[in-house]
């Protein structure tokens, strides 16, 4: 097949998994024969990607809008930038000719490719792993200002007499104005039932949508799971220190088995300098036994490795967390909460231990549980380290993707 992937991030430009998922999905196609060509913005860049250059096979002329540090626009020059990514999208379907397009993360990109994209009468296949669909399409802030009912005056004077003037339908050709509820998704597939779910309940027809979940790379993630003889002594949390991730709820139920468990908990990542200071402040108060680490997504591996088993604490609407994936493929245990995609993953007492998100004495007791009983935590690992292995490496989630690429071109057969 020949491949157009659109995303709005590509590696080495990337703000977390799905970008870098991305890539992984398409060093893999490539190798399987396949040619794979990367639209992009210029993130990372800025002008030094030359109109039409097109290095190692990725495109990076898309411009962002509001998002990662980049500038929210008036409508004037947000024409422009509309203007100029579906006239960058549009050359690119003319010139490589995909068979397929396989259209990743719009986050601050042009939503109404999703429109030019339909017109265009190539099959197209969304994937997805986050809420852009779910939480901000109708955000988007193009279609939004052409279709809200209730604009405020002045954009409403201005739309009124553009639209009169005929520019709306002469710009809509360029960049289209068509209200979201315009836009179909005939082929899409998402990283979980519960995110697919979600963007249903947001209002979106997608219940048809497929799931493949997201992958690991179990040649980087890799490990016997732990022995029964091998002490907890060493709990590690990785990602993001914020709220909502549940770090507190971590560091209370630190302090709630004081006394009760005698190992540490390590502590991977990076947050907000205010909300760091009071995570700390907390450590501090009550003198517990966890540190502050950070590590390069290089050193992940050999961090999983010196650990004796994870924590996962998200109390938000996880899409599907590869956090845990990776700790299982070391050959950690895991406890975690049930949010979003992760009750997809785990099953109590089976391949992890879960408690109630946010309430840090049950994970507190799900610690010493942990701790206590050597034979359940050899099992828990065993379990998630053969599960992982047989359902989410990144072969069998390239396969299935692959797969649906691949039935996306006779859809009708």
């Amino acid at each position: 097949m020949k491949i157009l992937v659109v995303s709005n991030l590509y590696p080495p430009h990337y703000v977390g998994g799905y970008e870098l998922r991305c890539a992984a999905v398409v060093n893999a196609l490539r190798a399987r024969g396949h040619t794979v060509r990367v639209l992009t913005s210029n993130h990372g860049v800025g002008d030094s990607a030359a109109v039409g250059a097109v290095v190692d096979g990725v495109s990076r002329q898309l411009r962002i809008h509001g998002f990662f540090g980049h500038p929210w626009l008036g409508i004037a020059e947000l024409r422009k930038l509309e203007f100029h990514n579906h006239t960058v999208l549009r050359t690119a379907l003319a010139e490589f000719a995909p068979d397929v397009v396989h259209v990743w993360n719009l986050g601050g990109i042009s939503k109404s490719f999703c429109l030019t994209l339909q017109e265009s009468g190539l099959p197209v296949v969304y994937d997805v792993s986050d809420h852009w669909i779910a939480r901000s399409l109708v955000a988007d802030v193009w279609l939004n200002w052409w279709n809200r009912p209730h604009p405020e005056p002045a954009a409403g004077a201005l739309r009124k007499i553009w639209t009169l003037l005929g520019l709306r339908r002469r710009w809509s050709r360029l960049a289209p104005t068509d209200p979201v509820t315009a836009i179909r998704f005939p082929r899409i597939y998402f990283c979980s039932k519960a995110l697919r779910d979600l963007t249903v309940a947001k209002g979106f027809p997608v219940g048809h949508g497929g799931v493949i979940y997201c992958p690991v790379d179990i040649t980087r993630f890799f490990g016997d799971p732990i022995p029964a003889d091998r002490p907890l002594r060493k709990l590690l949390y990785v990602g993001r220190l914020s709220e909502d991730k549940g770090v507190m709820t971590a560091l209370r139920a630190m302090a709630a088995c004081a006394g009760k468990f005698a190992g540490e908990l390590r502590i991977y990542g990076k947050g907000d300098a205010k909300y760091t200071a009071e995570l700390e402040a907390f450590v501090a108060k009550y003198q517990l036994r966890v540190t502050f680490h950070s590590a390069g997504a290089a050193e992940m591996p050999a961090v999983y490795s010196a650990h004796d088993g994870l924590i996962f604490t998200s109390e938000w609407e996880e899409p599907f967390a590869l956090t845990p994936l990776e700790a299982m493929a070391s050959g950690l245990p895991v406890i975690g909460t049930m949010k979003g995609g992760s009750q997809e993953l785990f099953r109590h007492g089976q391949n992890a231990l879960t408690y109630e998100a946010g309430d840090a004495g049950e994970l507190g007791r799900r610690i010493v549980e942990l701790d206590s009983d050597p034979t359940l935590r050899a099992r828990l690992a065993a379990t998630g380290h053969a599960e992982v292995r047989a359902k989410y490496a990144e072969p069998v989630i390239i396969d299935q993707i692959e797969q649906f690429l691949q039935a996306s071109l006779h859809p009708q057969q």
